[in-house]
C-alpha cells in the first residue's frame, strides 16, 4: 500500500469516528428523554422510506416490516472485524431476548452493494441468526437508505487487500419501532446483555 493509500485509510476511518460519535451524542441525547414506546416531537429524524433487495432477491420496503421492531445496521461482507463484531451482538442480544425476541427482526443494510449482492449477503447473514434479513441494491438505493439513516460511508482504495478497496463507515446499530419509528441507537462495543435488556423495555 503506498503511503498516500495509508493516508487516505487512515483519514477515512478518523472521519468514520467523529461522525459515528457525532450522530451517537445527537440521537442517544434525545432518545433517552424520551419514554420507551413513545414519541416526541423533537426526536431527531431517522429512517423513513426505502426500496432495497432482499437476501432472497426480492424487493422490499420499509412497510414490509411494519408491525414488527428492527435492528438496523449499515455494513458489509468484506469487512474483516467490527461488521461481524456488531452483528454478533445483535444476534446474540436478540436471542437473550427469548420469546420476546420474535418481535425484533436484525437487518443489515450492505453499503457495498458492487460486491454484496443478494447470494453473497444470503451465505453471509445465515452465520449470525436464522431471521437477520440481508438487504442491499444499486448504489442509488443504498445512498437513500444511509441518508435516511444519517450513516456515513465511503469507498476507500486499499491495495494490501487482495479486493482492491474497503469501505468505511459508521458503526451505529439502530432499534426502530413497529411503525418505523426511531427508538434508540447502541453505541459500537455495546455488550449484548446491555442490548437485550434496553430492548426489552420497549417489549413490554
Amino acid at each position: 500500500m503506498t503511503r498516500n493509500g495509508k493516508l487516505a485509510l487512515a483519514a477515512g476511518i478518523i472521519v468514520a469516528i467523529v461522525l459515528g460519535l457525532a450522530l451517537s451524542e445527537l440521537l442517544v441525547g434525545t432518545a433517552e428523554n424520551r419514554n420507551p414506546g413513545g414519541s416526541s416531537a423533537s426526536a431527531p429524524s431517522v429512517g423513513g422510506p426505502f426500496t432495497l433487495v432482499n437476501h432472497h432477491g426480492e424487493t422490499v420496503t420499509e412497510q414490509d416490516f411494519r408491525g414488527r421492531f428492527m435492528l438496523v445496521y449499515f455494513g458489509f461482507t468484506f469487512c474483516p472485524d467490527v461488521c461481524p463484531t456488531e452483528l454478533g451482538v445483535m444476534a446474540a442480544a436478540v436471542k437473550a431476548l427469548g420469546e420476546k425476541g420474535e418481535r425484533v427482526t436484525p437487518v443489515l443494510i450492505s453499503i457495498d452493494p458492487e460486491r454484496d449482492t443478494p447470494e453473497v449477503l444470503a451465505r453471509y447473514v445465515a452465520l449470525f441468526h436464522p431471521r437477520l434479513v440481508g438487504l442491499t441494491g444499486t448504489p442509488e438505493q443504498v445512498d437513500a437508505a444511509a441518508k435516511a439513516w444519517h450513516v456515513y460511508y465511503a469507498k476507500v482504495e486499499d491495495e494490501s487487500v487482495s479486493e482492491a478497496y474497503t469501505m468505511d463507515h459508521s458503526s451505529i446499530v439502530f432499534l426502530m419501532g413497529p411503525d418505523g419509528e426511531y427508538l434508540k441507537l447502541f453505541r459500537p462495543q455495546t455488550p449484548p446483555d446491555e442490548m437485550a435488556r434496553e430492548i426489552a423495555k420497549y417489549l413490554d
